[in-house]
């Protein structure tokens, strides 16, 4: 049944007022643009110099397989938040939003996922897998090793994809969910099907890692690479070197590029993954809804958003729900960090 155009328009309304609202809550001066689920545009504070240097320093900690670099920031008594980063990304995706939910009582915790920056394999006989169900194993023992029951887990990418196997198979460990592009948990025997030749082209690095030349290009061609899939991603994000450089370095990981290859060879189901996650993967194959509140975040100029504005993902999602359209491409933290930390204070209060 198709919802009464009053009663979206005032939801429209609404979204776009929260955004305004919770960016003014930050006590920031100077605006960018946001949109709300239609497109709607919303005043949002810029973020200062101050906020990008109060960002850091690494920490370490044994989690699981891993000693798992990470960021922490805010009260530690804080209600805790969970930011995580994408693929070719690292942890300052969120240079600015962890200062902004740091400002507002949030204990907020940014871990290099594995295979980037300063996270290590604690064994060299660990199999260096990448099926999505080890990337939401380690943060739950990242929480377990910090001591944290339930946490707000919000990201985008690798992150959105890991975001939402914790909120489907533990959502006692998620108090509420910020997912980029919705629902993203895998089916790699739903991915052996064709997609429209445009969807396929812009992938077409998954289908060249599946060959050794990507294998060799990867590891010769890192930044290279890295550089052509941001500008590829984020078509509006003017980023400057410096920018580049900082996140680039997060790639010189020892295992950096199996991690990748292992990842994007799995999805295709080139890769068999690890027997021990295989009960995980069977749960995942079959799709399970997430039941925690969630806010769903589209890039407006983010090749890979399904069209529909958000209606493609929307029905698995069953608890508390909102969505919101940003202005910006795949990165979308680092792009609209006043846009994304909105969307993890108003999820906290679904």
């Amino acid at each position: 049944m198709e919802e009464p155009r009053f009663a979206h328009s005032r939801r429209q309304f609404l979204g776009a007022a929260a955004v305004a609202a919770t960016a003014t809550e930050f006590g920031l001066q100077g605006s960018v643009q946001a949109q709300s689920e239609d497109g709607e545009r919303a005043a949002r504070p810029a973020v200062t110099g101050a906020m990008r240097r109060s960002f850091g320093p690494v920490r370490q900690i044994s989690a699981g397989d891993l000693s798992v670099g990470y960021v922490e920031v805010g009260p530690a008594h804080g209600r805790v938040v969970v930011l995580m980063h994408g693929w070719p990304y690292d942890i300052h995706s969120y240079t600015e939003v962890a200062p902004l939910l740091a400002a507002k009582g949030y204990r907020v915790i940014v871990p290099y996922l594995r295979g980037h920056g300063t996270t290590r394999f604690l064994s060299g006989k660990t199999p260096r897998n990448a099926q999505q169900s080890v990337f939401a194993v380690d943060i739950i023992a990242l929480m377990d090793a910090l001591r944290i029951d339930k946490a707000i887990l919000a990201g985008y990418d690798w992150g959105s994809r890991t975001g939402d196997i914790i909120a489907a198979l533990w959502p006692h460990r998620c108090k509420a969910l910020v997912s980029v592009t919705g629902y993203l948990i895998a089916n790699v025997e739903a991915n052996k099907m064709p997609s429209p030749p445009k969807s396929e082209w812009a992938w077409w690095y998954q289908y060249y890692f599946a060959t050794e030349r990507g294998v060799l290009g990867l590891k010769e061609y890192r930044r290279d690479l890295a550089r052509l899939v941001w500008k590829f991603n984020s078509p509006t994000w003017n980023f400057d070197d410096a920018t580049f450089d900082r996140t680039a370095a997060a790639f010189s990981n020892p295992d950096y590029v199996s991690i990748v290859i292992d990842n994007y060879r799995w999805r295709l189901g080139l890769a068999k993954g690890e027997s021990r996650y295989d009960g995980l993967e069977e749960r995942l194959a079959a799709g399970p809804v997430i039941t925690v509140p969630t806010i769903t975040v589209d890039g407006a100029h983010d090749p890979f958003t399904p069209p529909g504005n958000g209606s493609a993902y929307r029905k698995k999602f069953t608890g508390a729900y909102a969505h919101r359209t940003l202005d910006v491409g795949h990165n979308v933290p680092q792009e609209d960090p006043q846009g994304f930390a909105a969307a993890v204070v108003a999820v906290d209060g679904l």
